[in-house]
């Protein structure tokens, strides 16, 4: 199947859309599709129903059933968080913030340890997580790669494709056969999974991160990507890459879809004013690469600044995902937007784009500022007729001629956040940074009456119009009720900075919509007769103020009654607070023991059962040196974590200098010792921009007294950071790992190598979690080994050393049981120490601290592998290259923050040694 780029670029960012939606019971909409859906209510959220759905677009946007969908995707991978019942918790998250789908990548290398085996059981359970997605009432963006960029080891191209035949993402027919067999697997899974026939809740699907342009093969590959998906059932539109969406070859406009939006205001403002009715934050939780997961060099924490940060804490960061999310979620018109005339400001420093929706007629204008300043400016010809201000390096969404419930709201300075039905009222949310103020005005024929709940904002009426003034920011949310006049029906007007938009949270349910007002967060809303039971979280003291459907008289929290009265903006409200989550005291951690873990080094090390190296060919791309065994470590089926290397050498005179050729990624390690003595250690260079992979060589001169005849040891510890996942390079994953070439100065010596790496990998904790060094082959790290052995030790430690050693211990948590909280590992040191140090909680390797490097100090301790109420294992795998005294200094829990509700948290099996 050949595509020229024009062709498959229509077919993978416009046409799949349009495409029959065949063995599904669906179709697709698509371009032949009606010729105008009209402005209305977008779809309910999601769920697997077991009904038929329609997917398919016209040019403004997704069509989902006949109806307008505006997607606001949030990017999370479940592999980063190996706590599946945490997944949950974070989806809960995702949905409270304003999202209406989630992407979730799924890398090769986490499911498949060897050719023909894929395993999705434990914290690779694809299919949990797509049920938990839909019971959440989660669209689902799935990307199943097979390649998934350079932020996972290998850009997610499992291990042992560096050890066999054919070129990646090419249309290399072996290559093909280990792809689409992995696609296989997935697929599987996922079919059952489409929206289209009702088994979940699998909207999109996206291949590939990318194939560069102009390249042949890549594109013959991709064709045939898209043509196992096809083969596989699987319905849905597809796409690759980027995403973003253009026009179709006979100019049909396809609706924007921007896969990788940022988390400010003016970039998914701007993409909004764009006509991209479809964006995707890559990373709103990162979590954590744990085990070798990471890309080369990369720290564990992944998606530093994400909104949701690694301990699943929603920062300020959520405010501008939060309002965009509840806006096109609950004002329809938004999802079909035409330009319109130009409007300029008053103030150069703005850029105005005009928008209207030729159904509604409402207006709408997205102000950027890109200055450094704040700009206030008059808007000629927008009917906006007071000034807009406007932050710095911000953006606003404004809208005239809005349909707020029955009543029409004139302009506004602020940008609404929501408009929504609860009961017999109609609400609007209007928000913006704190400090500012918010104007508004509803064209009103007849002056209404006008209850102030809060003294803060103020009105007038004149001439058809009610004008509002409200400052944002002092005393929390403003309220005003605007009662009679024009509409039966009375309208909340609320108002709101940033930090208190962040305490709104909107839910719909089979009786109707609700709004909530004060905790930290709405997990779920429930009605059941004249009570509203409500599940959240509480971090600080709140009160709780509810909005809901008719009939409502009673509301619960967390299943404790709550005493209420009502409002004079027709809420329920909580007599008294709630009082805040409950101090978490952690213990010291103290009680180590230490053990020494580098006899590899010794000359009398017993490597008889050790893998002898001598090959003379390898399937990589680093060439195999000349007269050299091949010692590249992938090819001997070592592909993650630490190697050691041991080479036997009859006779070591006139040999002045010993030089280590290897590649190990960025802050790669090697040390060297001969019988015993450390000839000393290296490290990988950072790169130099836009250089590619590349080898180092380490050169260590030979002591006198270590050069003569008889057998000598040569011993090398070689710690890579992981495989490239460079998207522009060929078969970047096969540069070498390990040892490349060894060479003698003074005279040339044969050696016999033997080569250790990590041994097979338990059924549990996967293929990315263990390397070779001697404690995990022997089950150190795992809780109930026997360590009472070993010495026992204090922090801080000053040794001055090269090798491995390892540290153990015990402590226990008591955690309230409806406090959910997040604890990290913190390590502290000298920063001009060197060395590093693998974490291992309950036998989970949970990251790897490079203390003269950084920037990572603290680690997250995922609950469920963190036993909260419990008995834990700590162990501490350090890496020392003896240039400067080693620690580790300080090793401490931290509370990374605690709220008052949470999930119910299962333990993840950490099988030990016992």
């Amino acid at each position: 199947m050949e595509l020229s780029r024009r062709t498959f670029t229509t077919l993978a960012g416009t046409a799949a859309l349009g495409l029959a939606l065949a063995g599904s019971g669906g179709a697709a909409t698509g371009p032949r599709g009606p010729r105008s859906v009209p402005t209305g209510p977008p779809p309910p959220p999601p769920r697997a129903d077991g009904r038929r759905h329609r997917i398919g677009f016209d040019g403004h946007s997704l069509l989902v059933d006949g109806r307008r969908l505006v997607l606001w995707s949030a990017g999370m991978d479940p592999f980063r968080l190996p706590s599946p019942s945490l997944w949950r918790d974070v989806l809960q998250k995702l949905r409270a913030h304003g999202h209406n789908a989630v992407s979730v990548s799924v890398p090769w290398n986490h499911h498949s340890p060897e050719p023909g085996r894929y395993d999705f059981t434990g914290v690779r359970d694809l299919r949990l997580f797509l049920d938990t997605a839909a019971e959440e009432r989660l669209y689902v963006i799935l990307s199943p790669g097979p390649y998934l960029g350079p932020d996972v080891d290998a850009g997610g191209l499992p291990g042992w494709l560096t050890a066999v035949d054919g070129t990646a993402r090419t249309d290399d027919p072996e290559y093909l056969r280990h792809a689409e067999e992995w696609l296989t697997a997935v697929n599987t899974i996922a079919v059952r999974h489409l929206f289209t026939a009702g088994g979940g809740t699998v909207l999109l699907y996206r291949l590939e991160d990318g194939i560069p342009d102009g390249d042949p093969a890549g594109q013959a590959y991709l064709a045939r990507l898209y043509a196992k998906a096809r083969a596989d059932r699987i319905d849905v539109p597809l796409f690759h890459g980027d995403g973003r969406f253009g026009l179709a070859e006979d100019g049909t406009r396809t609706p924007g879809f921007d896969s990788d939006a940022g988390y400010e205001r003016p970039g998914h403002l701007t993409a909004l004013a764009g006509g991209i009715t479809a964006q995707n934050v890559r990373t709103v939780f990162g979590g954590t690469s744990w085990g070798w997961l990471p890309g080369t060099g990369a720290p564990a924490s992944y998606g530093l600044g994400a909104p949701v940060d690694e301990g699943r804490r929603p920062t300020a960061d959520m405010a501008p995902l939060q309002q965009f999310g509840h806006l096109v979620r609950t004002v329809p018109d938004l999802a079909r937007l035409d330009p319109a005339g130009g409007i300029r400001a008053a103030d150069g420093r703005l850029t105005v784009r005009h928008l209207t929706n030729p159904d509604t007629g409402a207006q709408v204008y997205v102000v950027r500022n890109d200055s450094s300043d704040e700009v206030r400016s008059m808007l000629p010809d927008s009917g906006i007729e007071v000034p807009v201000t406007v932050a710095p390096h911000d953006a606003k969404l404004l809208v005239s001629g809005l349909e707020l419930g029955r009543r029409t709201l004139a302009y506004t300075t602020a940008q609404p956040m929501l408009s929504m039905a609860a009961g017999r009222l109609d609400v609007a949310v209007f928000v913006g940074r704190s400090g500012e103020q918010a104007q508004l005005a509803l064209d009103c024929d007849v002056q209404p009456e006008v209850l102030r709940a809060d003294t803060e904002p103020a009105w007038s009426y004149d001439r058809g119009r009610l004008n509002l003034v409200a400052p944002l920011g002092v005393g929390g949310l403003s309220r005003v009720l605007v009662k009679g006049g024009d509409s039966d029906v009375p309208l909340v007007l609320l108002f709101a900075d940033d930090a208190t938009a962040l305490r709104l949270w909107p839910y719909e349910t089979p009786s109707g919509s609700l709004l909530v007002y004060g905790p930290a967060m709405l997990r779920s809303a429930t009605l059941h007769g004249s009570t509203v039971h409500l599940v959240g979280d509480v971090v600080a003291e709140t009160g709780v103020e509810v909005w809901g459907p008719r009939g409502i008289t009673s509301v619960t929290w967390n299943g404790e009654p709550v005493r209420t009265y009502l409002g004079r903006s027709g809420s329920l409200v909580m007599e008294g607070m709630m009082p805040d989550a409950p101090t978490v005291t952690l213990p010291a951690l103290d009680g180590w023991r230490r053990r020494g873990g580098s006899p590899e080094s010794e000359p009398d090390f017993d490597d008889s059962e050790w893998t002898v190296a001598d090959r003379t060919s390898s399937h990589g791309t680093t060439p195999v040196p000349e007269g050299s065994p091949v010692l590249f470590a992938d090819d001997y089926g070592f592909h993650y974590g630490d190697v050691w290397y041991r080479g036997r050498l009859t006779d070591t005179r006139d040999v002045t200098s010993v030089s280590l050729s290897y590649g190990a990624g960025t802050h790669g390690l090697l040390m060297a010792w001969l019988d015993g003595r450390p000839l000393g250690s290296h490290r990988m260079p950072a790169p130099e921009k836009g250089e590619g992979t590349r080898t180092a060589t380490a050169v260590f001169e030979v002591p006198g007294k270590r050069r003569g005849r008889g057998g000598h040891v040569l011993s090398v510890l070689v710690r890579p950071m992981g495989h490239d996942g460079d998207a522009r390079a060929k078969d970047p994953h096969k540069a070498a790992r390990g040892l490349v070439a060894v060479r003698f100065g003074g005279r040339s010596r044969s050696v016999e190598w033997r080569i250790q790496g990590a041994t097979a990998p338990d059924r549990v904790r996967g293929p990315l979690n263990n390397g070779g060094l001697h404690g995990e082959r022997n089950g150190w790290h795992l809780p109930g080994f026997d360590d009472r052995g070993w010495r026992a030790v204090e922090f801080p430690r000053r040794e001055r050393r090269q090798g491995v050693a390892w540290y153990r211990t015990e402590f226990r948590l008591d955690v309230p049981a409806d406090v959910d909280a997040s604890i990290g590992l913190t390590l502290d040191d000298e920063p001009e120490r060197a060395y590093r140090a693998q974490i291992f909680l309950n036998g989970w390797n949970l990251g790897q601290y490079l203390n003269d490097v950084g920037p990572q100090h603290t680690f997250v301790l995922p609950n469920g592998i963190l036993r909260t109420r419990g008995a834990n294992t700590l162990a501490l795998a350090v890496l020392a290259d003896g240039t400067t005294l080693s620690g580790p200094r300080e090793v401490r829990l931290t509370l990374l923050g605690a709220a008052r509700g949470g999930v119910p948290v299962k333990a993840v099996d950490s099988p030990g040694r016992g």
